[in-house]
């Protein structure tokens, strides 16, 4: 478990592409369990240990997550979280980036995408569909291509919504599926089950000190992620 940050608030890891952020019915040990029993260990915390989980990333992805170690911290960043999830005016006080190798590229270098998703519940997966359909949400998000490979292209997406699946969704809808993701239109899946979408970075107003923080997580260094950087 890579950690990324911690304090007496608010504890970050770098999740592994297959790890489960929250208990679910398979019965794997999610990655909230790992937290708490380090935490225990390292502060020698009697009784059980308090974590809460402000937000989640799919199970085949990688990145950044954060888990608050307070009641109050929690309440915060579920507001902050909760904002994310609507198209805003003003200045969100989350902003989440993310690092994707999809499938052929772009026709544009970078651009924004806005569609209208909703969201299939028994399928766990989302769809595009025509402004004013029922229960369908607004979804935005902006790229820019990082790096080209022969096949692959690796692009940037900062998100301006929180939407299920929303990325895998809308870069399927260009043509550009994540690679591995079989259930967006990958050709094919990835050898450990995962998809090429990594949590690359956060940044957040701190739920109780109050100041910026970013965090980045980094790629394995053997990964795709940094070979179609080393090649560009």
């Amino acid at each position: 478990m890579e950690i990324l940050y911690q304090d007496n608030h608010i504890i970050a890891v770098n999740k592994a592409p297959g790890e489960i952020v929250q208990g679910d019915k398979t019965g794997d040990k999610p990655l909230s369990e790992t937290i708490k029993e380090y935490l225990k260990e390292k502060y020698n915390k009697p009784g059980e240990v308090f974590l809460g989980v402000p937000h989640r990333l799919d199970r085949p992805t990688s990145g950044v997550v954060l888990f608050a170690r307070t009641s109050k911290a929690l309440v915060r960043l579920n507001e902050m979280f909760r904002e994310k999830s609507e198209v805003r005016d003003q200045k969100s006080d989350v902003k989440k980036t993310y690092w994707a190798i999809v499938q052929g590229a772009p026709k544009m270098e970078q651009g924004r995408l806005e569609n209208w998703l909703i969201r299939n519940e028994p399928q766990n997966k989302s769809y595009i569909a025509k402004p004013g359909t029922k229960d369908a949400k607004q979804a935005i998000l902006t790229y820019r291509t990082l790096a080209r490979g022969e096949h692959y292209t690796l692009l940037e997406v900062e998100l301006q919504t929180g939407r299920h699946h929303q990325i895998r969704c809308q870069l399927a809808g260009i043509g550009c599926p994540i690679k591995g993701d079989l259930k967006y239109g990958a050709k094919r899946s990835n050898p450990d089950g995962s998809i090429c979408l990594h949590a690359r970075q956060i940044s957040f107003v701190h739920p109780v000190r109050k100041e910026q923080l970013t965090l980045t997580a980094p790629v394995l260094p053997d990964s795709l992620f940094a070979q179609l950087i080393a090649e560009s």
